[in-house]
């Protein structure tokens, strides 16, 4: 008998008790007890979803839960992934978020809303995947994103730019609720029943256009969700202004769901549709892909860094969802079920190093007080144990050996080069492009985080603040020692992942790839083979640095060596001021990149008041807009603000000029009916 639903009970009720606790104890127990809890909730689910992994199912319907409609849930393996990957996270995060919040006093994280907020948030990041009906997987997700918001709204009363990226992020959240119920609604219409089993047994039935329909809207609410080019504008500026753990949990657990929404409706319920559809997914995977990395790589704001870096690994994780669907569209499942493999590998990978990675810019920021990397600088010395788990996680986002990137990356490769036997123009054409695609968006991920990395750890403290920092409290690197530990694993031992990924791809009628199995990758096609061992490379890697370091000692023994003071060209010892900062680094990539990213500058010059020739002052500033937003969402916001403007003058607190409007449009609605009768 399987136990998901008593995990999952065990999950609800955790999070209703962290809720509970969060209003009613004080600061001083609220915190950890609510963390415990949070933790619990993580825990729990994450147990349902390795369940649903090793092959155990559950369906169940409640019928007074929702009224109308009822409730009805349902577990498979694709299902179990995505609450495995969630009740991970939230357990990790939920440890660190004990040591962060505990240094915030009773505001911010450790006020009584955020605490009461965190478990029930924790709980929906499990929960939307088991969702078996339109109503209950609408009524999760509007749940999830309103906990979202008010989390991310914790430290509004101490800075107007959380305000606004509270508003942003409610316009956008909600925008792709409209969109998602909107092409829900006509699914559900057209099928004649809103359950997902009868969504499946009617999707043939509808024709293209409405098919067609229906999965452009919900592929526009769901990418939106997950922060996918040109709907991820509320993501830079959410993700870096709510707390860090909070952070985490977005971006590392929430943006995966709108993952999940589209593999679930295009491929299980809409069973797959033609070429076009999978052609759209594909453009906007590399969009987000090679824009979302270019932005990090001109962010100086760490915070905003990591949140672009999310954009361009769902962009990553898009491309292969896209190759599924074109693979299975041009009949070569195999291929298929190899491409959606190595995008839900990579959203495992993703979910792990990228946790880790904005749990360790929380440390720097808990710290410092600061996220500008030109302000901080000589934290390796300061924060040892940050650095290397920043380091490792960085590793991983690289998608180099040994970091755990590396593998899904590997097979999304393999996955596409392989495609181009598949015979057609669009994948002749489409294909080699996103093979660049990724190839350009892995060189300049190296180039971000060996920025982030290099500037914000290893170069001379910029600031008071960065020379003063001091290591993390030990339950945060205990959250992040938790994430550590699974980014090495994911990188050393893929093979633990191989028969849950293989149910989680034939939950939607494709066959199990094999792509993970024992310890390595494996590629397995018709007349091609490969394999690729990360422990041997790991190993051979290992060998290799062994080799580096040790010859020139071994060579400098036989030498005598000398101490000697660095010539310093008579200028005296280098100064912070003389190192590269973010920005400075970020220059030659925005010169080659300079047509796609239109930076602004602006040059003030001020002349001494006696002389026009000589210069008092010279002030430089450079800023790198989001062009899209900046093209895109200004026009938009503008003519709304004009609109709204225009309706001002229609309400000119006259009765007598409300009561004629009500009969003016009582007189269309009539002649509205008597042209339909």
């Amino acid at each position: 008998m399987s136990w998901i639903p008593a995990a999952l009970a065990t999950a609800t009720a955790l999070a209703g008790a962290g809720t509970l606790a969060g209003f009613g104890l004080p600061y001083r127990l609220r915190v950890p007890v609510v963390g415990v809890l949070t933790a619990g909730v993580g825990v729990s689910g994450g147990a349902a979803g390795v369940a649903a992994l090793g092959g155990s199912r559950w369906t169940a319907e409640f019928a007074g839960l929702l009224p109308l409609a009822g409730t009805r849930v349902a577990v498979d393996a694709l299902a179990g992934l995505f609450m495995a990957v969630a009740g991970a996270v939230v357990a990790a995060v939920a440890v660190y978020g004990i040591g962060y919040a505990s240094g915030h006093g009773p505001h911010g994280l450790g006020s009584h809303t955020a605490q009461a907020v965190l478990p029930l948030f924790a709980l929906t990041l499990v929960l939307v995947p088991v969702a078996a009906s339109v109503s209950t997987f609408l009524v999760l997700w509007e749940l999830m994103a309103l906990a979202s918001l008010l989390l991310v709204l914790t430290e509004h009363r101490e800075r107007a730019s959380v305000r606004q990226a509270g508003v942003w992020y409610a316009v956008m959240t909600h925008l792709g609720l409209v969109l998602l119920l909107a092409g829900l609604a006509v699914f559900a219409g057209q099928a004649g029943g809103e359950s997902f089993a009868a969504l499946r047994t009617g999707a043939d039935g509808i024709s293209p256009a409405v098919r067609g329909l229906v999965f452009v809207l919900i592929a526009a609410g769901f990418t939106s969700k997950a922060g996918a080019v040109p709907l991820h504008a509320w993501l830079p500026r959410a993700h870096p202004e709510a707390p860090s753990p909070v952070s985490a949990l977005m971006s590392a657990a929430m943006v995966n769901l709108g993952v999940y929404g589209l593999v679930r409706v295009g491929f299980d319920l809409l069973g797959g549709g033609p070429a076009w559809w999978w052609l759209t997914v594909l453009a906007l995977g590399g969009l987000s892909a090679v824009y979302g990395i270019l932005q990090a790589a001109m962010a100086s704001d760490l915070k905003r860094l990591l949140a672009y870096s999310t954009s361009e690994n769902m962009g990553l994780v898009l491309i292969g969802v896209g190759a599924c669907g074109l693979f299975t569209a041009y009949g070569d499942r195999p291929l298929a079920a190899l491409a959606l493999a190595a995008a839900l590998l990579h959203v495992v990978n993703h979910s792990a190093f990228k946790a880790l990675l904005f749990c360790a810019a929380g440390s720097v920021l808990r710290a410092t007080g600061e996220r500008n990397l030109d302000l901080l600088g000589g934290l390796r010395a300061r924060m040892p144990f940050t650095a290397g788990l920043f380091a490792l996680a960085a590793l991983g986002a690289v998608a180099l050996p040994p970091g755990n990137g590396f593998v899904s990356e590997w097979l999304l490769l393999q996955s596409l080069i392989h495609g181009l036997q598949v015979p057609g123009v669009a994948p002749a054409i489409v294909l080699p492009v996103a093979v660049a695609l990724i190839a350009l968006s892995a060189g300049l991920a190296a180039a971000v985080f060996v920025k982030a990395l290099g500037v914000g750890f290893f170069a001379r403290p910029r600031s008071e603040r960065a020379a003063a920092a001091k290591e993390a409290s030990p339950l945060m690197l205990a959250g992040m020692g938790l994430l550590a530990a699974l980014c090495a694993a994911l990188a050393l031992v893929p093979g633990l992942l191989g028969e849950g990924l293989d149910r989680a791809v034939e939950a939607v009628a494709l066959p199990g790839s094999g792509a993970v199995s024992g310890g390595g990758l494996r590629v397995r096609l018709a007349d091609i083979s490969a394999s690729l061992s990360p422990l041997w490379v790991v190993a051979a890697l290992t060998g290799a640095l062994a080799l580096a370091a040790g010859l020139p000692r071994l060579y400098g023994r036989r030498r005598r060596r000398r101490n000697a003071r660095l010539w310093d060209c008579g200028g005296g010892a280098p100064t912070p001021r003389m190192a590269y900062t973010a920005t400075s680094f970020a220059e030659p990539l925005q010169r080659v990149f300079d047509d796609v990213l239109a930076p602004e500058q602006d040059l003030n010059v001020t002349p001494v008041r006696e002389s026009a020739y000589l210069v008092e002052r010279v002030r430089f500033s450079r800023a790198v807009p989001d062009r899209i937003e900046h093209r895109l969402y200004e026009p938009v916001l503008r003519a709304l603000a004009g609109t709204g403007q225009a309706a001002r003058r229609l309400a000119g607190g006259s009765v007598h000029l409300y009561l004629g409007y009500g009969f003016v449009g009582l007189v269309v609605l009539l002649l509205a009916l008597a042209v339909g009768w």
